[in-house]
């Protein structure tokens, strides 16, 4: 969803050379894209965060309120972290930015469709909470039980709960526990925080 019909046509050509990936429609604002959502039923919607009329990030809350089971990918030019932060509390799943290669967006909606979490890396770092940096600057202040650092590792690729239950082979609500756990070890509060705290440092 993109109010430029150059960006629109340029993403529709590049989807349309996977194989696997097919544009069911396109939107120039987002009242638009909350309208088509219903009948169109996408798993993934690639957001503009700017458009006339609602935002991308009041867009994003709309279309997940009428498909929660869809996926938002926010393509931007916005990088800064009010806006990416605005976005993924809004419900996005992920946050490209535009200049980005197009083997990356198509891997990214791939990624989305997984319901894992694409984030660019050049905007990654600016959602990192404080309370990380505080606890562990480099790293090395926090002790993670072996099967935590597994939980962890998985997460900062992106993997569900039950994905990583099927990985490690124990019960998905053994993973919750873990992932409890280690949020509070590292102290972060969601998994997005956690994905970005473990590729920060180095997991």
């Amino acid at each position: 969803m993109d109010d430029h019909a150059l960006v629109r046509g340029g993403l529709r050509a590049v989807l349309a050379t996977t194989g696997d990936c097919e544009v069911v429609g396109e939107a120039a604002t987002g009242e638009e894209a909350v309208a088509l959502v219903p009948s169109l039923r996408p798993d993934v919607v690639v957001m503009d965060l700017s458009m006339p009329g609602a935002g991308g990030v009041e867009a994003t809350r709309r279309v997940l309120a009428v498909r929660p089971e869809a996926r938002v990918l926010v393509l931007t030019t916005f990088s800064d972290d009010d806006r990416v932060r605005a976005a993924l509390a809004a419900g996005a799943t992920g946050y490209l930015l535009k200049d980005a290669a197009p083997e990356d967006v198509v891997a990214a909606v791939r990624a989305a469709g997984r319901d894992e979490t694409p984030i660019d890396p050049r905007v990654a770092r600016a959602l990192l909470p404080a309370a990380g940096h505080r606890t562990a600057p480099d790293g090395t202040g926090v002790q993670l039980p072996p099967r935590e650092r597994d939980v962890l590792v998985r997460i900062g690729r992106g993997l569900s709960n039950r994905q990583i239950a099927t990985e490690l082979g124990i019960a998905e609500r053994t993973v919750k526990v873990h992932v409890g756990s280690l949020f509070r070890r590292i102290g972060v509060a969601d998994r997005t925080s956690a994905a970005l705290w473990a590729r920060d440092h180095g997991w």
